[in-house]
């Protein structure tokens, strides 16, 4: 009887180290995370990565009841509970006036399309370019995406609508038109996700996400010419949820440490009772 009992409580304080080591990584993925936003404060149109998990509650859960039965049994201690999932904070950043006429932002959601070696990708850095052979370009490089193709200017000065109408513009020491008087040579391209949680980052600014994403309606994008979106990441807060993730850090290395020295004590008593 006392066997069992002893067995029983061993594989409970297996169960409940293992929730606190999953905890403790938990932690390490969130300082990660904490480190890139920091080091991408200033990048235009970065989102915040986040850690998004449970409030590891299952763990304390699980300690106050052993405290106060005496008893758990394994099978109503979900590992599993506490997985952690990166996503990516969707808020818009504040807008920066560059006056550049190639410096785009969007004052609503929605992504830029570009396009890559290895296929379409999508990006809010709207700090374009135009390259050698006259197309519009992000500053990596990749093609920006119009509604019909690639994007080409016969002069580095457009005009960009709301609505992302690319006009010829006034070529550099023309007469000033604040109105465009011929018809767009092309559209920018703006995508949407149907589901923005499943949206990963790529590198190099760019992202991609769950199944194919859809063109934005017209009367929904806001574009603004001459302006850049600045990061979402707030260093205060960053800061902040650094150091809350330190401390979470310790209190579970405690933890883990002290149910590592009671199940020495129970391996230690079992081997006096044989």
């Amino acid at each position: 009887m006392e066997w069992s009992v002893y067995e029983e409580e061993k594989s409970i304080m297996n169960e409940i180290l293992s929730l606190t080591l999953s905890s403790m990584q938990q932690d390490m993925h969130r300082l990660d995370s904490i480190g890139g936003n920091l080091a991408n404060a200033m990048t235009p149109g970065y989102k915040r990565e986040v850690v998004a998990a449970p409030a590891f509650s299952t763990v304390f859960d699980a300690l106050a009841n052993h405290a106060r039965t005496s008893s758990i049994h394994p099978s109503n201690i979900d590992a599993g509970a506490n997985q952690a999932t990166l996503q990516l904070d969707q808020r818009n950043g504040m807008l920066k006036s560059t006056g550049q006429s190639l410096d785009v932002a969007f004052a609503s959601g929605g992504y830029f399309e570009v396009t890559t070696e290895q296929g379409p990708a999508y990006t809010r850095q709207g700090n374009f370019r135009v390259d050698a052979r006259g197309r519009l370009v992000t500053a990596q490089g990749y093609p920006v995406m119009g509604k019909s193709g690639e994007i080409y200017l016969n002069n580095p000065t457009p005009v960009i609508d709301a609505a992302g109408n690319v006009f010829e513009g006034i070529p550099v020491g023309g007469r000033p038109n604040s109105e465009p008087n011929s018809p767009p040579i092309a559209q920018l391209k703006v995508m949407q996700f149907d589901n923005p949680k499943s949206v990963q980052r790529l590198g190099e600014g760019l992202v991609t996400g769950e199944g194919a994403p859809s063109q934005m309606n017209e009367a929904d994008i806001q574009i603004r010419q001459g302006f850049l979106e600045n990061s979402n990441v707030s260093s205060m807060h960053e800061m902040v949820q650094l150091m809350q993730t330190m401390r979470h850090f310790e209190s579970m290395q405690k933890v883990s440490l002290g149910y590592d020295d009671m199940i020495g004590s129970a391996i230690r008593k079992l081997g006096d009772m044989s």
